[in-house]
């Protein structure tokens, strides 16, 4: 069983038989400065012994501790994914309530246009309404008190006044005279007309 993971500066690779790291480009290359500035000149120059093999339990160590770090390197990836995807979301989000509002607003808007409108509408048929039904009123009230006053004229012309007169007729004249009673005024006419009569 292997696998192989690479991200930022770090890569490792571990295996069931084998388990190393590598280091990167940059750090190999400081090592190898390093190595340049410093070589042993030939006379203090010793032949290193090699390493001796670590022992299968530390190579089990080894493998343990990598694995808990590539996961908690995996975690972190996917925390770190799922925050983006989360914060992408919730902008998404963000932008479509404020696209709702937008078009809620744009939408109350024309209602009450269209309100304004019919309210106006409905205000003038009421006003031409009322106005019609004052006008009968008044018309009605009107031809009532003409009624009435016309009622009053005649009582008070029967009532109040009255006339009596004489005529006399001598020939081909007639002689006459009328007496006009207004309450306490008197009014006398007396005429003489003449009768154009034929022989």
């Amino acid at each position: 069983m292997g696998c192989l993971y690479s991200k930022g500066n770090v890569r490792f690779i571990v295996s069931e038989d084998t388990y190393d790291t590598t280091e990167t480009e940059t750090e190999s290359r400081q090592q190898e400065e390093k190595k340049e500035k410093i070589k042993p000149s030939s006379s203090s120059y010793k032949a290193l012994k090699p390493s001796p093999q670590p022992s299968p339990l530390h190579r089990a160590k080894e493998i343990l501790s990598a694995r808990k770090i590539q996961a908690w390197w995996r975690g972190t990836l996917v925390r770190r994914t799922l925050l983006r995807a989360a914060l992408s979301a919730w902008i998404i989000q963000c932008w479509w309530r404020k696209i709702l509002a937008e078009r809620q607003e744009s939408n109350r808007l024309v209602i009450l246009q269209w309100m304004v409108l019919e309210t106006s509408a409905c205000v003038l048929i009421q006003s031409w309404v009322r106005m019609l039904k004052v006008r009968h009123y008044y018309l009605r009230l009107c031809c009532a008190a003409r009624v009435i006053q016309t009622s009053w004229r005649w009582h008070n012309c029967r009532t109040r006044g009255f006339f009596q007169g004489s005529y006399e007729l001598e020939g081909h004249k007639l002689h006459l005279q009328l007496d006009i009673f207004l309450g306490s005024q008197v009014c006398r006419i007396s005429d003489c007309i003449s009768l154009p009569i034929k022989n």
